[in-house]
């Protein structure tokens, strides 16, 4: 029903342009490293979604549509407060305890808002059309992320294990191929995710 109303709205206006911020959810499962022509079936509803929402703005507008799907992302303001280092670095601030799933041995690829900001505006300056993956192509696992996160506190906070009771999401390990990226906009370069958590850490801290 939402997209239904921005297909709506897409009608009447016809925009020049158009970008859709959809998600890596939307990929299968695949140990190899996954890319724009990576396969679409995944088997969670958040994915489902938006590959869902991806094909009504097809079907909706024939105009240059640019399709952007940003893997997890991590900033000082962020809102969702999900697990990894968003909610890592909130606890360890309260020096609350940090409970990892399992041994926090899950590897995932993190970006930078700032990044994903960045992509965006030159995508808007491109006029860029088809999918672009917004990820840095590195992959830290999540115990690693905690470790960074606590050290940059003068009493850094525990961070400990927990049993976990389900399997580990795209089976603890996604990464991906960032050479579209590269190709399409060659001068940028993602931050490290060291670099960025300290940036993270010092807009939270007022440091």
């Amino acid at each position: 029903k939402m997209m239904d109303a921005v297909t709506g709205a897409i009608a009447k206006i016809k925009p020049a342009h158009l970008i859709y911020i959809s998600s890596d959810a939307v990929y299968s499962n695949s140990p190899e490293p996954l890319c724009e022509e990576s396969l679409a079936q995944p088997d969670s509803i958040h994915g489902q979604m938006h590959v869902r929402r991806e094909g009504m703005l097809r079907d909706a507008y024939d105009g240059p549509l640019c399709i952007l799907r940003p893997t997890l992302i991590y900033g000082a303001a962020d809102p969702h407060d999900g697990y990894g280092p968003n909610r890592f670095r909130r606890l360890a601030q309260k020096g609350k305890e940090i409970v990892l799933f399992g041994d926090g041995e899950e590897r995932r690829d993190h970006v930078l808002i700032d990044d994903v900001a960045e992509i965006i505006r030159l995508c808007i300056f491109h006029k860029s059309r088809g999918v672009l993956n917004v990820a840095t192509g590195e992959v830290t696992s999540f115990k690693d992320i905690a470790d960074m996160v606590v050290a940059h506190f003068d009493e850094p906070a525990p961070v400990k294990g927990s049993p976990r009771t389900g399997p580990m999401p795209h089976g603890g390990y996604r990464p991906f191929d960032i050479a579209a990226c590269q190709m399409a906009f060659p001068q940028f370069r993602f931050v490290p995710l060291a670099e960025g958590l300290a940036k993270a850490h010092a807009e939270m801290t007022g440091g």
